[in-house]
């Protein structure tokens, strides 16, 4: 992980290896309810950005115990306590110890809604949950389904009326949800180019436009055309700024520097740099124009 938001809470904790992490989250002690009381209302009164740390801190055991029942969509467990995290974060600043609840009860609403965007990001490519009541079944169906193991019209009835949702998203989502990720290019089993029976990739579904004489016309005409609005544009420019651009951009060897170009044009660097702008701003004008 790069800059994480389990490094931002404490960068003493390990995050490497999820044993390590658990076990060092797991010695951190609990907070008594004046403790977090007091915590929380230094933080909610005067901003106190280290007793929003050790609330955060003394939380992050819950966050793992959450994530472990995530564990079933095949993501990483420290990336699910990540996002965890920031679900718990975002509680800490929302939570008012005047409400009369634990942060815990009032965190897990958030740390849940965060692991749930990342496993609907991240489960598939392709997005398999988008309206609320999909979101409900994707959460809901797996667990179902191990449950009861149905399949029948009468069992997604059941289930769609116990989710509140209607027969035909349960069903949908049965089908997302046993659907497998293709690979776009994928090698088919058959790898002769001439059976007739044999399964297509994705991609070979897609026309080949490469030897397509029109296409090829078109990108050489067009190469052309913007390669004489460039030299009918810089032509207009005046020598001074020909020379800069020219030694600046267009050369294949070494360009020369700001500095160089100050040298010899005895003024200063900040100089050619104002008139490399100037030079630069005129071709866009008058190549967008053309």
């Amino acid at each position: 992980m790069t800059a994480t938001a389990l490094q931002i809470v404490s960068p003493q904790l390990p995050i490497g290896s999820p044993e390590a992490y658990i076990q060092r989250v797991n010695a951190i002690p609990y907070l008594s309810p004046e403790e977090e009381y007091a915590l929380a209302a230094q933080y909610q009164e005067q901003g106190d950005l280290q007793a929003a740390q050790k609330l955060v801190l003394a939380h992050l055991r819950y966050v793992v115990r959450v994530a472990r029942g995530y564990l079933g969509y095949g993501l990483p467990l420290l990336d699910l306590v990540q996002e965890g995290t920031v679900g718990l974060m975002k509680a800490v600043k929302r939570f008012d110890p005047n409400m009369g609840v634990r942060l815990v009860s009032f965190a897990v609403h958030w740390i849940k809604a965060e692991m749930h965007e990342y496993v609907l990001r991240n489960w598939r490519i392709v997005k398999v949950a988008t309206t609320k009541a999909q979101r409900k079944l994707f959460f809901n169906l797996r667990s179902a389904k191990k449950r009861l193991g149905w399949s029948s019209q009468a069992e997604i009835d059941a289930v769609a009326k116990d989710l509140g949702v209607s027969p035909v998203e349960v069903r949908r989502m049965e089908e997302r949800l046993n659907a497998r990720d293709m690979q776009f290019d994928a090698p088919t089993e058959d790898c002769q180019e001439n059976h007739a029976s044999r399964a297509l990739a994705p991609a070979e579904y897609l026309e080949d436009e490469t030897a397509n004489p029109a296409f090829q016309l078109e990108a050489e005409n067009w190469g052309e055309h913007a390669e004489n609005r460039f030299k009918n544009a810089f032509r207009t420019l005046d020598p001074r700024s020909q020379d800069i651009i020219e030694k600046r951009w267009l050369l294949e060897d070494k360009k020369s520097t700001l500095q160089e170009l100050a040298e010899s044009y005895q003024v200063s660097p900040e100089r050619i740099r104002q008139l490399e702008k100037h030079a630069l701003l005129k071709l866009k004008q008058m190549i967008t124009t053309s």
